[in-house]
């Protein structure tokens, strides 16, 4: 099995790059016009998920809450240091979790679509 999460957005631009620049995913492909769709697949190779996000002439309309989260575990607390230093770098703030756990075992951030992420260290869930 493999998971594709799908989500539409007004700009591709400021999402690729977020998900790309800031938090080290590739894009794995793109597509343009389809069917009135423009897309990019964003993921790490060879680990049976990616992210698509697309635009259309049609806005999207989804409203984000705060549980609303995509958690990215590292592989060392550096490897969460070192991103988390890259987004101050780039003027990104973390925000306060809605859930508990989250403020005590991981930081999170608004993506510019006004998603949550949660960067954690592997083993902490």
């Amino acid at each position: 099995m493999k998971l594709r999460i799908a989500r539409h957005t007004a700009d591709l631009k400021p999402i690729i790059g977020f998900y790309c620049d800031l938090l080290g995913l590739e894009i794995l492909g793109r597509f343009e016009d389809h069917n009135g769709y423009n897309g990019a697949f964003l993921g790490l190779k060879d680990t049976g998920w990616h992210l698509e996000f697309t635009t259309s002439a049609n806005a999207p309309e989804h409203h984000p809450d705060e549980d609303d989260l995509l958690v990215f575990y590292m592989n060392s607390p550096e490897e969460c240091e070192l991103l988390k230093q890259r987004f101050s770098e780039n003027g990104i703030s973390p925000v306060v979790a809605k859930n508990p756990y989250w403020i005590t075992n991981g930081v999170s951030y608004l993506d510019p679509d006004g998603y949550g992420i949660i960067l954690a260290v592997a083993g902490n869930y």
